[in-house]
């Protein structure tokens, strides 16, 4: 998934009333929402993702847990079926992007 994800700590506004995704948050949902396939069926029972993230810049923190909301109803079901996870902190200034694989355990 080309772009580079919001991490989701970092990923909420205050608007005097109450918190709302970060623009960056929000871009990259809709970035992921037009790459990402959407499954029939989604995977089911246990899994194990693999994700490597390639940052544009040595400053975000290696988070992949909106990544792991965005999967939810394109991929699995929920992302409490993950019960195993490998991920990869990257650089690469050009083309930040996530690499994302998704089997079952």
């Amino acid at each position: 998934v080309l772009g580079e994800p919001a991490s989701k700590a970092n990923s909420r506004r205050w608007t005097g009333k109450f918190f709302i995704k970060s623009e960056k948050a929000l871009n990259y949902a809709k970035e992921f929402a037009k790459q990402c396939p959407v499954l029939d069926p989604l995977m089911d029972g246990d899994l194990r993702v693999n994700i490597r993230i390639h940052y544009a810049s040595r400053r975000p923190d290696l988070d992949a847990s909106l990544i792991f909301d965005l999967m939810q109803g394109r991929i699995y079901v929920n992302d409490r079926q993950v019960k195993e996870q490998h991920l990869y902190w990257a650089l690469d200034k050009l083309n930040p992007r996530a690499e994302i694989t998704v089997e079952k355990l």
